[in-house]
């Protein structure tokens, strides 16, 4: 029997990718800590998801708020998969 979830084997000597799964419907106020800090900022919050243009395209682009500073920043919201990069919550 078989596990439907179960991932594809790594090619041997591969580092395994990282993700953080998530949905751009669903970021809105939530909260992520930069592995490497930013301008000696790591803990942000979405403040805000950048609707496209034409109203049916796919969310592309958010902008997160540094908890400490206040800076805004724009940044795609793909970026925020990379568990190398960031990590979900605050850390």
């Amino acid at each position: 029997m078989t596990d439907a979830r179960r991932q594809p084997a790594a090619p041997a000597g591969a580092t395994p990718v990282r993700k953080n799964r998530l949905s751009p419907n669903k970021l809105l106020q939530t909260k992520w800590t930069a592995v490497v800090p930013v301008d000696k900022e790591k803990h942000f919050v979405v403040t805000r998801v950048i609707a496209p243009e034409p109203p049916r395209a796919r969310i592309d682009t958010v902008e997160l708020q540094a908890v400490h500073s206040g800076r805004l920043s724009m940044l795609g919201w793909r970026e925020l998969t990379d568990a190398t990069r960031w990590h979900q919550g605050w850390v």
